[in-house]
């Protein structure tokens, strides 16, 4: 299987090939969906809920997201691993921009960098482009902008807010961007959009006009259970599995059936005396 590059992003446009993208935290996630084949692998600020446990993805850092990158990158092998940009983490100014993006590329071997946003962050990203510092786009549903937007919800439904996502979608592609993700948008938006850029979409709760799919691995393996979008399939129940795995172990113990002669390891007698 070949490395999927961000070249292979306008190629998979080009030829039809749907883009699959899910997100990994750790190693041993990464490893597993990589092997199974996923094109692209992200280091999502949803790890603040899914796996440290917060609201919103608010709190998460620069450091967090370095931190679990590093992990994913050495388990994945031919998929093009991106690294979220968190919250202020490019809000403030361009240099703390360019430095953020690079450590996620330099410490963490990411190959890519997300950010969500706009013409508001036009000057961020074309700083970023010009660093090399390859970067895919992120519109609709923002959660970076949960507060100003009164919680998670669709965007794009009126008009006003359909032409800004469209006209963002335009100059993100413009800037230089080689992808942009749609999140929480109407089917038949996302499809106008697609349809008018030369690069690819991938969506998140945005029907099945764009060009890739990305979900939350928690969420399609039912191992996340506070909360589960109405985009989100879940393929599989694993966080049953867990649980009665846990539960058969806790009993097994208490029985004695746990662990088993095959689960130990020996020594000889003659040593044992010696000890007496």
């Amino acid at each position: 299987m070949r490395k999927f590059t961000t070249a292979s992003f306008a190629k998979s446009k080009g030829e039809g090939h749907v883009i699959s993208m899910l997100t990994a935290y750790d190693y041993s996630t990464a490893k597993l969906i990589d092997e199974a084949g996923v094109d692209s692998i992200l280091v999502g600020d949803s790890l603040g809920m899914v796996v440290l446990g917060y609201e919103n993805t608010l709190q998460v850092t620069v450091d967090d997201i370095i931190h679990h990158t590093k992990a994913v990158s050495r388990g994945a092998k031919n998929a093009l691993v991106i690294a979220d940009m968190p919250f202020l983490s490019y809000h403030v100014s361009i240099e703390d921009t360019i430095k953020n993006a690079g450590r996620m590329i330099q410490e963490a071997n990411a190959q890519a960098v997300k950010l969500e946003g706009g013409k508001e962050v036009i000057d961020k990203i074309n700083a970023l482009v010009k660093a090399q510092i390859p970067v895919i786009g992120h519109l609709g549903l923002t959660p970076q902008s949960v507060n100003m937007m009164g919680g998670f919800k669709v965007q794009g439904k009126d008009e006003g807010q359909a032409r800004k996502i469209l006209e963002d979608a335009k100059l993100l592609q413009e800037t230089g961007v080689f992808a942009i993700v749609l999140e929480c948008v109407p089917e038949k938006l996302a499809k106008i959009i697609t349809e008018g850029l030369e690069i690819p979409t991938i969506g998140i709760g945005a029907g099945k006009y764009c060009d890739g799919q990305v979900l939350v691995t928690q969420d399609m393996l039912g191992m996340f259970s506070d909360f589960t979008p109405k985009f989100a399939k879940k393929y599989c129940d694993v966080g049953v599995n867990i649980k009665q795995a846990v539960l058969q172990f806790c009993e097994e113990i208490q029985a004695g059936k746990f662990p088993e002669e095959k689960h130990t390891f020996s020594i000889k007698e003659e040593i044992l005396k010696k000890l007496y």
